[in-house]
């Protein structure tokens, strides 16, 4: 019994191991500064909006002083009602690049954020699209330029990274821990080929990429999923650059309480099944041996106190031991690049959140029905 327990847990900590030591050292050893551009391509930011009159008041006077020769802001306007068209009109002359388009129908056979999108798609000047959402904010006055820096004839995508502000409180320290760890998870897997997801507030690509494979055509009913499922379907191994500059982050204010946070997860749960075979048992194996590890090691933990087997807890305090170690570096490593998303001395308390984390929603997605979900 315990050399079986022992067996299984070495088992899934080599799987895990794996993933920190041929995949997320990638993302650890990245340098930075790579400048791939030999010019400054024109670039047009697409915002989308719905009742955000409050952080539209706040987001485009950053971006309309964006350090960048030649670009354009247009502002997606979807049928808000908060007074936001007001506030923009109003302002609008005092704006040199914004640009406002109205859109006021809502169709069956599209959501209204692809819909929205893909108007802007159409209507841009511009060769390459960089997409944030209203309630972000561009750390520096140099964001499209350190984006735009990383397309070239081979590269069409980019991905950046959007951390969430630090504000006080449980909720926040792991929204924080779940957007660090998702990222290291796709611009890791990214730099080894295997692009799968970017995140909407922080992602730019050529429009003649999202023309040639029908925009979001495919899963235009699909809440979600601009961000994720429409990479699954156009990124290879060669065409996505991750850009992990400190000056092309875009800060976004996170959830406050339980409730929303859940219905966010529930959308993203929602567009996952949509990705590629691959894809899936890739982060099904690192999430559910994330899990398996914690099990393992609690069920060890558990019949060595029982029997009074010292050796087999000491065998449980070395691999969990090397799997911290291993872990800590590599995350510490990767958390300066990220700007101390999280605080370093807490990657032990984010390793198990993560795995409450992992065997809930695991629990949930085999037991949920259908949620109803609107796009913002």
């Amino acid at each position: 019994m315990a050399e079986n327990l022992l067996y299984a847990l070495v088992g899934f900590v080599s799987i895990q191991l794996f993933y920190y030591l041929f995949i997320f050292t990638r993302l650890a050893f990245y340098g930075r500064g790579r400048n791939y551009a030999s010019e400054s391509p024109g670039v047009t930011v697409l915002v989308c909006a719905w009742n955000e009159k409050e952080n539209l008041q706040e987001l485009l006077p950053i971006l309309d002083a964006q350090e960048y020769p030649n670009f354009e802001v247009i502002l997606l306007d979807d049928r808000s009602d908060d007074g936001s068209e007001e506030f923009i009109r109003e302002n609008i002359q005092n704006w040199k690049h914004i640009r406002y388009i109205r859109i006021n129908d809502q169709f069956d056979h599209v959501t209204p954020k692809k819909y929205a999108l893909t108007v802007g798609m159409k209507q841009a000047n511009n060769p390459i699209a960089l997409m944030t959402d209203a309630d972000c904010r561009p750390s520096s006055l140099h964001w499209i330029t350190t984006m735009a820096s990383q397309v070239n004839t081979e590269k069409d995508i980019v991905l950046g990274f959007s951390p969430y502000e630090k504000r006080p409180g449980f909720l926040n320290w792991f929204i924080r821990c779940e957007t660090f760890y998702t990222a290291v998870q796709y611009l890791s897997f990214t730099l080894a080929g295997w692009t799968y997801m970017g995140v909407g507030r922080n992602i730019l690509y050529k429009r003649e990429l999202f023309f040639e494979n029908k925009g979001f055509y495919r899963h235009r009913k699909v809440t979600g999923g601009d961000d994720d499922i429409f990479l699954n379907e156009v990124a290879t191994g060669s065409n996505t650059a991750v850009c992990i500059e400190p000056e092309s982050f875009v800060y976004s204010k996170p959830k406050t309480t339980w409730a929303t946070w859940f219905r966010q997860k529930q959308r993203h749960l929602a567009v996952s099944k949509y990705y590629r075979s691959r894809n899936k048992i890739l982060l099904g194996l690192l999430s559910g041996a994330h899990v398996a590890v914690w099990l393992l090691g609690f069920a060890t933990l558990g019949f060595g106190l029982w029997t009074k087997n010292n050796l087999l807890l000491q065998e449980l305090g070395v691999v969990f031991g090397v799997r911290w170690i291993i872990q800590w570096f590599l995350l510490i490593v990767i958390n300066i690049k990220l700007d101390k998303t999280v605080e370093w001395f807490s990657f032990l308390l984010m390793d198990f959140a993560l795995f409450i984390y992992y065997t809930f929603f695991g629990l949930f997605v085999m037991t949920r029905k259908k949620p109803r979900m609107s796009w913002n």
